[in-house]
């Protein structure tokens, strides 16, 4: 087996079990995401995804952020409680996003020899949007992930990264049902 193949399996199943304890908001999902994308930076570079290696070094921030987020509430709440933005909110954000991604694209294609330097720039800033919103436990985050998750098979696919497609395929399924259990609980905490 080769070295990086491993550290492929190895760093996916870290990634499911991050997943898996997110939906069901456990603190210690975050410890999983922050080793899990640690590993898979050294995989991105490797294939010349680096956006993609930019964003996992970004998910070990966001890791470190969530974990301190969750561990360490408002005072006037007992854990960081399940929220929805207006619309209007969302789409500015999105809006924005979206010009980023363009930008990094253009940089992207520009001054580096990156693989598809505008989808992997789109899936790393909504990646990074995402990744904000779910620290923060904004239910929308979901339905970003859904978006990030179907256009990232393709391009880990693309690349010769089946295990990381196969896991992508998995996250959004998973993030179908992250959105239903979430918003469940969103509405038990409003009523």
């Amino acid at each position: 087996m080769d070295v990086y193949f491993a550290i492929e399996v190895i760093s996916v199943v870290f990634s499911l079990l991050f997943l898996f304890l997110l939906i069901r908001e456990n603190i210690w999902c975050w410890i999983f995401g922050i080793v899990g994308s640690g590993l898979s930076i050294f995989l991105f570079v490797y294939s010349k995804l680096y956006s993609e290696a930019v964003l996992y070094a970004f998910y070990v921030l966001i890791g470190i952020y969530g974990w301190y987020l969750w561990l360490h509430p408002k005072k006037d709440a007992k854990s960081v409680k399940i929220t929805q933005w207006p619309w209007l909110r969302t789409l500015f954000y999105v809006s924005a996003t979206l010009v980023a991604g363009l930008l990094l694209g253009f940089a992207s294609n520009k001054f580096t020899d990156a693989e598809a330097p505008f989808v992997d720039s789109q899936t790393t800033v909504f990646s990074v949007l995402a990744s904000v919103l779910e620290a923060q436990k904004v239910l929308v985050s979901w339905v970003v992930w859904i978006a990030v998750n179907g256009a990232t098979i393709g391009l880990y696919w693309s690349r010769g990264l089946t295990v990381y497609a196969a896991l992508m395929v998995i996250y959004f399924v998973v993030s179908v049902y992250g959105l239903y259990s979430w918003n469940k609980r969103f509405k038990l905490q409003r009523s």
